[in-house]
């Protein structure tokens, strides 16, 4: 992968100071001997039917390969506890013509079965000029299509060819999400975002440099939205509405970040990416297949029973460990899904 030089040069400057991508902010230091972490747990069969029937016993929580004892337990359904939906359709990473084809695939899904919603929804457009989001929620479909003719989407002025325009995708999808996080975090219950688009640049390969500085800064970006996404209770979904018009390769590259990150030094611009996110938070990033209408189905099956869990982790006063998540079912074949880790003790640090 290769970046002009004036591109080069500006996506580092993004990340070149503490707060240059949004969300780095401050949180309180760690005030007790252990850590409540609670998960949203997904199990499946391999065909995907979800299995709603599991009791405590079946499960096992292990914190950085250390089990922990659960406290607390429950099967929910989004009639015991709130979902609420949140449609995004990326403007900005994706072209004008496939665009049009995603607003209708998301007209179809939301007017289908006479426009009755299993959840509150609403939708929202990322442009140029940032994010916008319909007023309010609604389980009524036709009246959630109905707000997307209030969006206009203009022609962009950023190719999603262009190497000088990758960079400025970069910072306007990482902008949009933190701001969307932080509006998550004012709604209740638990939400479901599902981010529909070929995803922003990963900006990661051989030609990429990064200083401490500029790792330290994306490090912290990373420490939180994690946070963010957890004190939102978000789950994230990226759907690809190319389909087989994106090469496998490129398709599949996100995979490469998949691992956690747990120091500075471990970084690249592609931990970042909403395919990541979207696995690291327990959700999915579906690609391959242009049925944009059947993957928003797909995803939105999750929410029809999943399990909370809660465990205590004991924290340390060091800022920003990380721990990996992993939960474990006794029945064989079966496909677990959470979220995969978490920072304790998150805060920024002041590159230097």
């Amino acid at each position: 992968m290769t970046l002009d030089r004036l591109a080069y040069n500006a996506l580092l400057a993004f990340f070149s100071f503490p707060g240059a991508a949004l969300g780095q902010k401050a949180q309180p230091a760690a005030s007790s001997a252990t850590h409540t972490v609670t998960l949203d747990v997904v199990v499946q069969t391999k065909s995907g039917s979800l299995v709603p029937d599991l009791s405590q016993q079946d499960f096992t929580v292990l914190d950085n390969r250390a089990v922990r004892p659960i406290e607390s337990f429950a099967v929910v359904t989004p009639a015991q506890e709130p979902v609420h939906v949140i449609i995004f359709m990326d403007a900005v990473n994706t072209d004008f013509n496939k665009m049009a084809y995603v607003r209708g695939e998301v007209d179809k899904f939301l007017r289908a079965r006479e426009g009755q919603l299993a959840d509150p929804t609403a939708v929202a457009i990322l442009e140029d000029k940032g994010p916008e989001m319909a007023e309010r929620y609604s389980t009524n479909g036709n009246e959630v299509a109905d707000s997307l003719d209030h969006f206009t989407i203009g022609l962009r002025e950023i190719r999603r060819d262009s190497s000088w325009g990758a960079s400025d995708r970069l910072q306007i999808s990482l902008n949009a999400f933190h701001q969307l996080l932080d509006y998550a975090a004012t709604v209740p219950g638990r939400k479901i975002v599902l981010w529909i688009s070929p995803g922003w640049p990963l900006l990661s390969g051989p030609r990429i440099y990064l200083d401490s500085k500029q790792q330290q800064a994306i490090f912290n970006d990373i420490v939180s939205i994690s946070a963010q996404m957890r004190k939102a209770d978000v789950t994230l979904y990226n759907i690809n509405p190319l389909g087989s018009a994106e090469s496998l390769l490129q398709a599949d590259f996100y995979r490469t970040f998949l691992q956690g990150v747990s120091k500075p030094q471990q970084v690249q611009i592609g931990d970042l990416g909403v395919q990541v996110l979207a696995v690291h938070s327990g959700g999915l990033a579906l690609e391959s297949n242009s049925d944009v209408t059947g993957m928003i189905a797909q995803c939105l099956a999750d929410v029809h029973s999943w399990y909370a869990i809660s465990f205590d982790s004991p924290v340390t006063g060091e800022p920003n460990e990380y721990h990996n998540i992993a939960v474990r079912v006794g029945e064989k074949g079966l496909v677990v899904r959470t979220r995969d880790g978490y920072y304790a003790n998150p805060q920024a640090i002041t590159p230097r």
